[in-house]
């Protein structure tokens, strides 16, 4: 009965999911406080107490009719507004509220984009390690994903072998910064040396090229790292946020994209967005968020918490011997795994009772995420087991 393109789906369904139903299983035969699930990016810190009170108070002074009724497509109109003069008070951007489009978080704003601009055959570029959804994302309007093999010395973009692999075909090319999973910023540098590609290419082939920058982590920075906000180093750049991890809000699906002017069409790439946001059974992004997004467009969730997390996983893994980046945002550590196999290594930590998933499932091979948006605590307990991990390899 399930279509052909829905097999390949089914058969290699998502790793993290996996993982996380895994330790659901282990969890209910050992207890939960003696399984070490790092599998999922489900924020741990709360939402800020804001976010509570902002519903209460919508619920009680604005009218119930328009709080859970329809909108235009893109969203209440004040509600786009003041996310467009939130961007422009941070990054001295000009955006209006034509330039925003209220979606259901990131992954709803990604369908959008590449249904608005995706022909059959047009080829998406991706920078390996990436989210493993973005090939699910493009193959839904029949493109063609196109992987950058990663440069394991610094996790940043492989400048060089993007210039060959965009062709005419290309379409588009995706860049997460703080990246998912390795928690690798996108330096300045490195985002004018992709523009410098894309520009000379789109004028190589005659043709338009869009940059989509996924920004789901962009809050989430640790020692004073700025993360660049894309749209000022290229013309054609169209910007996918969600504030699942900015406000802790994963299970919500609210978030954004932004449009600019500067964007080739702009006006018939909006108007084809909003159109995509409705046909693709959306709608519209979901309305009571919508008006939380409005009264808490300042908030932010705790990330000293996060920071914490971060440096007692990273300095407990390397003091027991294991090789990884330190990462400057998001809440990913990306280890290398200590043999070739990751998955193979996966199970060896599973019979520890650490889930981890492999970086296979990232197009990048021999390494592990592990993702610290966990209680300290865990991460406290979980510290012998990786220890006694890293005893079976000879690292410690």
């Amino acid at each position: 009965m399930i279509a052909e393109k829905m097999r390949p789906l089914v058969e290699n369904n998502s790793a993290i999911r996996a993982m996380f139903e895994e330790g659901k299983r282990l969890a209910a035969i050992y207890g939960p406080e003696n399984v070490y699930d790092f599998s999922l990016g489900n924020p741990n810190v709360p939402a800020p107490e804001a976010v509570n009170r902002a519903i209460t108070d919508i619920v009680a002074e604005e009218a119930s009719t328009m709080v859970h009724g329809y909108m235009s497509n893109a969203g209440f109109e004040d509600v786009r507004d003041t996310v467009a003069q939130s961007l422009n008070r941070r990054f001295g951007t000009q955006f209006h509220l034509e330039n925003i489009l209220m979606t259901v978080g990131a992954a709803s704003g990604m369908n959008v984009i590449l249904k608005t601009v995706l022909d059959p055959g047009d080829e998406v570029i991706v920078f390996a390690p990436y989210f493993m959804e973005y090939g699910a994302y493009v193959r839904n309007y029949d493109g063609v994903l196109v992987t950058v093999s990663p440069d394991t010395s610094s996790f940043q973009p492989n400048i060089s072998e993007l210039k060959e692999k965009i062709t005419k075909r290309t379409k588009a090319v995706i860049i997460n910064t703080p990246n998912n999973p390795t928690g690798v910023v996108y330096s300045s540098e490195t985002l004018e040396q992709i523009a410098a590609v894309m520009k000379a290419k789109e004028e190589e082939y005659r043709t338009s090229i869009v940059l989509i920058s996924d920004e789901p982590y962009r809050e989430l920075a640790y020692d004073g790292v700025e993360v660049p906000y894309v749209t000022p180093f290229y013309h054609n750049t169209v910007v996918c946020y969600s504030y699942s991890k900015s406000l802790s809000l994963p299970g919500e699906r609210i978030g954004y994209l932004v449009i600019p002017d500067e964007l080739e069409d702009s006006k018939a790439v909006i108007a084809a967005a909003t159109i995509a946001n409705r046909v693709l059974g959306c709608v519209n992004a979901p309305s009571l968020m919508q008006r939380v997004i409005m009264r808490c467009i300042d908030e932010k969730v705790n990330v000293e918490a996060y920071d914490r997390n971060r440096n007692l996983l990273y300095n407990g893994l390397t003091g027991f011997g294991f090789e990884c980046i330190r990462p400057e945002g998001a809440f990913y550590l990306f280890v290398k795994s200590p043999e070739a196999d990751d998955r193979a290594f996966s199970d060896v930590c599973k019979k520890h009772r650490l889930l981890v998933v492999p970086g296979t499932s990232f197009a990048c091979p021999g390494y592990v995420r592990i993702s610290y948006c966990v209680s300290y605590e865990q991460i406290e307990r979980s510290l012998p087991a990786f220890e006694a991990v890293a005893g079976e390899y000879g690292l410690s």
